[in-house]
C-alpha cells in the first residue's frame, strides 16, 4: 500500500532508539523527509546513519536537543520552522513505589512526557492549520487507562496526554488536520530491554524468564503474552500519519497487545 507520505515533512521527538527510531525508519521508508531528534550528537548521527544503512535513499536529518527542556524545544523550532507530521514520542518511566516519589520526580516526568509534546504542538499545529494539511500523534501507553501500581506518575502522564491529545483536535474541525494518540502496550524498545536485563541479573534467571513472569504476574490481561517489537507500534503510527488516515480524529488506538480489558 502507498501510504502517500512522498514530500511530507515529519519530526519525531526522542528517535534515536526504541519506538521513536522505528517510527522515524517507517516514516522514511514511505518516503517522508523525517528529522531525528535527541539528546547526544552521537545518537543522532548514529541513528541517521542506521535508517540510510538499510535505505540509501532516505532523507533523514537530525537536530541535538533535550526536547524535555523549554530550552531544547526553542533550539528545535530555531532550526525546524515547520512540518506536516509531529510525532511527540519522547517520554520517561521509572518504577518506583508511590511513597517515594518526590515533587521532583513528579514534575521532572510531566515536562519530558506531557509538557514536551505540548510545546512542540503549540508551535507547529498553527502551521498545520493554515496550510490546512497536517498530524500530530501522542505516543501514550495503556498505562494511561489501567495506571500501574509501581509507576503511577507516569501512568497519570499517559493520561494527560490523551486529554491533551484529544483537546488538541477539538480546534482541527473541518481541516485535514488531525491529532490522535497511539496506546502502546509493553514494548521492547532498548529501555525495556536494559530493565528486564537488570532484572534478570539481580535475579538469577534468563531474559526469558523475566518477561514471561511480567505477562504472568504484572501484566496477566495480555492476550499477546510478549512484548511487542518496535515495529509493531510504529506500523500504527506510521499509517495514522498518512493521508490515508484522514477520518481518524481525536482517536486513542490501542497497540497494546489486548492488555486493556475494554471495548471501548
Amino acid at each position: 500500500m502507498d501510504l502517500k507520505l512522498h514530500g511530507k515533512s515529519a519530526l519525531v521527538s526522542g528517535s534515536t532508539a526504541g519506538i521513536g527510531f522505528a517510527i522515524a525508519r517507517g516514516l522514511a521508508q514511505e518516503g517522508a523527509s523525517v528529522i531525528i531528534t535527541g539528546r547526544s550528537l552521537a545518537r543522532v548521527e548514529q541513528a541517521i546513519d542506521k535508517i540510510q544503512q538499510s535505505n540509501p535513499e532516505a532523507k533523514v536529518s537530525g537536530v541535538v536537543a533535550d526536547l524535555a527542556k523549554k530550552e531544547g524545544a526553542e533550539q528545535v523550532f530555531q532550526q525546524v520552522p515547520s512540518i506536516d507530521i509531529l510525532v511527540n514520542n519522547l517520554g520517561v518511566f521509572e518504577p518506583k513505589a508511590f511513597s517515594d516519589i518526590t515533587d521532583e520526580d513528579w514534575f521532572d516526568i510531566f515536562e519530558a512526557n506531557v509538557l514536551s509534546g505540548v510545546r512542540l504542538s503549540r508551535q507547529y499545529l498553527p502551521k498545520m492549520l493554515e496550510q490546512d494539511w497536517g498530524r500530530i500523534i501522542f505516543i501514550s501507553s495503556e498505562s494511561a487507562l489501567q495506571i500501574p501500581v509501581e509507576m503511577i506518575h507516569y501512568g497519570m502522564t499517559k493520561t494527560a496526554q490523551l486529554a491533551v491529545a484529544r483537546g488538541l483536535a477539538e480546534s482541527t474541525v473541518g481541516t485535514q488536520v488531525t491529532v490522535n494518540s497511539v496506546l502502546a502496550g509493553p514494548t521492547r524498545s532498548e529501555g525495556v530491554e536494559n530493565f528486564v536485563a537488570k532484572m534478570a541479573k539481580e535475579r538469577g534467571i534468563s531474559v526469558s524468564e523475566v518477561e514471561a513472569d511480567f505477562f504472568k504476574n504484572i501484566r496477566p490481561t495480555s492476550l499477546l503474552k510478549r512484548f511487542a517489537t518496535i515495529d509493531e507500534v510504529a506500523a500504527m503510527v506510521v499509517y495514522l500519519s498518512s493521508p490515508i488516515a484522514s477520518a481518524t480524529n481525536g482517536a486513542a488506538l490501542r497497540v497494546d497487545g489486548g492488555v486493556v480489558q475494554s471495548v471501548v
